[in-house]
């Protein structure tokens, strides 16, 4: 059977591990990368799925992996190819000043650096396969609206968007350049959520509006916000707008 790739970073928890149940089906092949292996998934007759523990804040070795074992496919195997960068962190939550500098670095390295590294690795490695081929950026409404305490978060997040607009600008003049799109998937119920909402008001002013959002009902369910994430990966015009939001679609 000819398979579906789907390369997906932050696999093995929160929506991460939402989107990697879904997308394993007949006549899909997962390649799922984070820190930690999830033993309880696992692939149905029909799919394929390989595990990565890799962590991205060595986003380098991480790409010379993939690039190695996309190069490592027979022509044919794959109908089309899709990466899905969705591995982020939200550092301890203080002001920048209060920020210690490794957290930071850590920050930045998985939830910006790597996106980048992995993308180059898989658009490069990909680009004689002749197959329609997607990368889609899982960002965040912070990286388009500032707040305290969430310097790096929203740094990363806000250099995703801007970088897959760089990077449509690339790939449009290409003869089969791939489709591109950094999608904000809405407010979602996982364990960042957790954090942000246990914060100390002190350090973080915006506490309160993160408890509302629980205490309201107003949190989507990590299978829910996976489910609406792919079908943006489907969607005939994906990429026309290379920064996105699920509520805005």
């Amino acid at each position: 059977m000819t398979q579906h790739l789907f390369i997906l970073t932050g696999g093995s928890r929160g929506m991460g591990l939402a989107l990697a149940r879904q997308l394993l089906e007949p006549g899909h092949t997962l390649i799922s990368i984070a820190r930690h292996e999830c033993p309880d998934l696992q692939a149905p007759a029909g799919a394929g799925l390989e595990q990565w523990t890799l962590n991205l804040a060595d986003g380098a070795h991480a790409a010379d992996q993939l690039r190695g074992w996309l190069a490592g496919q027979p022509a044919g195997r794959f109908a089309s190819a899709a990466l899905i960068n969705n591995a982020g962190v939200i550092p301890p939550i203080a002001p920048l000043s209060a920020s210690d500098p490794r957290d930071l670095a850590h920050a930045l390295r998985v939830g910006l650096e790597a996106p980048m590294q992995l993308t180059a690795a898989f658009l490069g490695a990909t680009e004689d396969w002749g197959v329609p081929r997607r990368v889609l950026n899982i960002s965040s409404g912070l990286g388009r609206r500032a707040m305290a305490s969430q310097a790096a978060y929203c740094a990363a997040k806000a250099g995703m968007d801007h970088f897959t607009r760089c990077l449509a600008l690339d790939e449009a003049a290409k003869p089969h350049g791939a489709r591109v799109c950094s999608l904000a998937p809405g407010v979602i119920d996982t364990d960042m959520q957790t954090q942000l909402r246990s914060a100390d008001a002190a350090d973080f002013p915006d506490v309160g509006n993160f408890a509302q959002l629980k205490e309201g009902g107003l949190l989507a369910s990590p299978e829910a916000a996976a489910a609406r994430v792919l079908a943006w990966l489907q969607r005939p015009d994906f990429g026309a707008q290379p920064v996105a939001d699920v509520r805005e679609g």
